[in-house]
């Protein structure tokens, strides 16, 4: 009853104008079940307000850090990650607590979907291995496969690590990929969801928390404040959700994703179906549904998930990133590399810079500029600039120094004017290596670029991230193989221009 509070603002006010505010922009993590239950949350929207999904934003941090900055309005979380995660609680608070403490933020808490998600730790089945957590201490030799989250997380393994004592150095593994080195023996314990439906498939032991570690993980909506508001008629709808979801029907719903291959669009759009709600008070608007007739169909097989519906969606997205990225390269890079040529004494101070720039870690990166940027298409731009910026500075210090000698000289005999001569002269004979520069900028981008659907800006990474999450080969290579044959048509094109440059450049020697 505690989001009852919360809703009755936005419900008394609701409208079927909302559609007229914007964009009702619902944001999810990289891992199934948050795939989910964001278009379970968009789909049930959609009748009251023009809804969007922006999906596998990443990590915790990378989508509150959207959600505060304004660039979503809402995402499913739990109740023990905002606790001890955002809230850095020691001990557990009361949801009147959470609510006081979130409010300064803009934020709220509201609609507890039904189910606990907690984490736990699982091992393989069989009669040797341990059952309870408090056994792990006396088993130095287990190797611990965790998500990186689990590992950094106030809730997760540090905590777990002293209450229990364990002296285990765990290693970093992708949630999506934990099961199936669980299951090879590369591992021998992960983190898990006790939502997981793998759980059961690959016959895994959860370990009892006999010491009461982790705290519950009910599923609830983290929202803006002014969402309520914005979207009368759509939060109300949302609110309908409260208490009808069971762990069971979240178990379903993860294994149709993970297990039978059906999109997360189908899933939810098959929940809502089987578990219909409760009519609103408010008629709906005619907005736009939040996913197409096209996008509720399972497509099976690799050829089909490459040429989906979407190849050209992603394929422009991904081009455009690429070519305003290594532009923007150009256009700061070429003047910067020739001023390190003609400058000696800011030469290595300009080649140090960028490339300590291109040693920052991409998402380590995009999280530091959410912040400032938000989430979508110019944080994605930002970077990849950033990492183009190396090899065009670089290439066109090194071709500018390799103009003969003899043909400055000549140039200044002529009584060329130091512009004339870097225009007529020198950048045209250095113009082979600055297209090389350029070409490994825009190889390189086209691979970088995959980044960028880790913070809603598209491009094939969207596949790539959706593969990871559910360890589903075929959508990995679905995103992998279109950028690596667009990396292959961008060389070519350059090859080509190289050269054409080349020759052009031997007739005016």
């Amino acid at each position: 009853m505690f989001a009852c509070a919360c809703m009755c603002a936005g419900a008394a006010a609701a409208s079927p104008a909302d559609s007229a505010q914007g964009t009702l922009r619902i944001g999810s993590k990289r891992f199934t079940e948050s795939y989910i239950l964001g278009e379970l949350l968009a789909q049930t929207a959609a009748p009251y307000a023009r809804s969007e999904h922006l999906q596998g934003l990443g990590n915790t941090a990378i989508v509150l850090a959207a959600l505060r900055a304004g660039k979503i309005d809402l995402y499913p979380e739990y109740l023990g990650t905002i606790d001890q995660e955002i809230l850095r609680h020691q001990e557990p608070a009361t949801l009147e607590q959470i609510g006081r403490e979130l409010a300064p933020l803009g934020l709220g808490v509201a609609v507890p979907l039904g189910f606990n998600n907690t984490y736990a730790l699982a091992v393989r089945g069989g009669p040797d291995g341990p059952h309870a957590l408090s056994e792990l201490a006396a088993r130095p030799a287990l190797r611990f496969g965790l998500s990186h989250e689990f590992i950094g997380r106030a809730d997760g393994w540090p905590g777990l690590a002293r209450r229990y004592g364990l002296p285990q150095q765990p290693a970093g593994l992708d949630h999506g990929i934990a099961y199936d080195a669980l299951k090879q023996g590369q591992v021998d314990v992960i983190d898990i969801y006790s939502t997981d439906a793998k759980i059961a498939r690959y016959g895994l032991r959860v370990l009892d928390d006999d010491r009461r570690y982790f705290p519950r993980y009910d599923a609830v909506l983290l929202y803006r404040l002014d969402a309520a508001a914005r979207f009368p008629a759509a939060w109300a709808a949302l609110g309908r959700l409260q208490g009808r979801i069971s762990a069971a029907d979240m178990i379903a719903m993860n294994g149709a994703a993970e297990i039978d291959g059906q999109p997360f669009a189908v899933v939810a759009h098959g929940w809502l179906a089987a578990h219909p709600l409760a009519p609103s008070s408010a008629a709906p608007s005619p907005a736009p549904a939040a996913a197409s007739p096209a996008s509720l169909v399972p497509h099976d097989g690799l050829l089909a998930k490459i040429f989906d519906d979407k190849l050209w969606p992603l394929t422009r997205q991904h081009i455009t990133l690429v070519l305003v990225a290594v532009g923007l390269a150009c256009l700061t890079g070429i003047p910067l590399g020739v001023l390190a040529a003609y400058v000696p004494r800011l030469r290595q101070g300009v080649l140090a810079l960028v490339g300590v720039l291109q040693t920052v870690p991409s998402l380590a990166l995009l999280a530091l500029l959410i912040p400032l940027l938000g989430i979508g298409a110019v944080p994605a731009l930002v970077a990849l600039f950033v990492y183009a910026l190396l090899p065009v500075v670089r290439n066109t210090c090194t071709g500018m120094l390799q103009v003969p000698q003899g043909l400055r000289l000549a140039a200044l005999a002529l009584g060329l004017r130091p512009a004339q001569r870097l225009w007529h002269v020198e950048l045209p004979l250095a113009l082979p290596v600055i297209l090389a520069g350029v070409k490994t900028a825009a190889v390189m981008s086209v691979g970088t670029a995959t980044i960028a659907a880790f913070i809603g800006a598209g491009g094939y990474g969207e596949r790539i991230t959706i593969g990871l999450a559910l360890n589903d080969n075929d959508m990995l290579l679905a995103g992998a193989i279109p950028a690596a044959v667009l990396a292959l048509l961008t060389q070519g094109a350059f090859e080509l221009l190289e050269r054409l440059a080349g020759r052009a450049a031997s007739q005016r020697m």
